[in-house]
């Protein structure tokens, strides 16, 4: 009888789940924005993440870059490939382009929850390119996400050192406070 209840509230007060939403919110995630694809899809923002069209939420902290660019949303997921220590090394998907006909407010909050959820980064040059070593915030979640992500061609044996010593590192920081 409650949730039924809180959808209403929702969809009358402008903040509810659209129509042609495939996915299901948790209990606590509320809509912050959404916007519908040129080919009838649902983009929508919440707390925990974007959801896509086909249904699949991806957490903030697993959006590697959001653009917006003459009607389309650029959307660059990236996936967890392994770990070195506590250090969770990223691979970026292909980039995913969506036609916003009427976008609302889904460029700018996908950008802000994008960018609010580092905490901090820092890029450092290796062989063959480089890496992007960054803090980020989960919702959710106490603490940190400590993120390795290489740039394409980047030799992998130089990358995985720099996520082993930089997770030995915020290791050894936690343990001496």
């Amino acid at each position: 009888m409650i949730a039924p209840l809180r959808r209403l509230v929702r969809r009358l007060s402008g903040g509810g789940v659209p129509d042609g939403f495939a996915g299901e919110l948790a209990a606590d995630e509320h809509v912050l924005a959404s916007a519908r694809t040129a080919d009838g899809g649902v983009l929508l923002a919440s707390r925990l993440g974007v959801w896509l069209p086909e249904g699949r939420r991806v957490g903030w902290h697993l959006l590697s870059k959001v653009s917006w660019n003459s009607g389309s949303l650029s959307v660059i997921e990236a996936e967890e490939v392994d770990a070195a220590g506590e250090a969770v090394l990223l691979r970026d998907l292909p980039a995913r382009r969506f036609r916003l006909a009427e976008p609302g407010r889904i460029p700018q909050v996908l950008r802000e929850r994008v960018d609010g959820s580092i905490r901090s980064r820092d890029h450092r040059e290796l062989p063959g390119g480089g890496v992007w070593v960054v803090q980020r915030k989960v919702p959710g979640r106490d603490g940190v996400l400590l993120q390795v992500r290489p740039d394409p061609g980047t030799d992998e044996a130089a990358v995985r050192r720099v996520a082993a010593e930089v997770a030995d590192r915020v290791r050894r920081a936690r343990e001496a406070r």
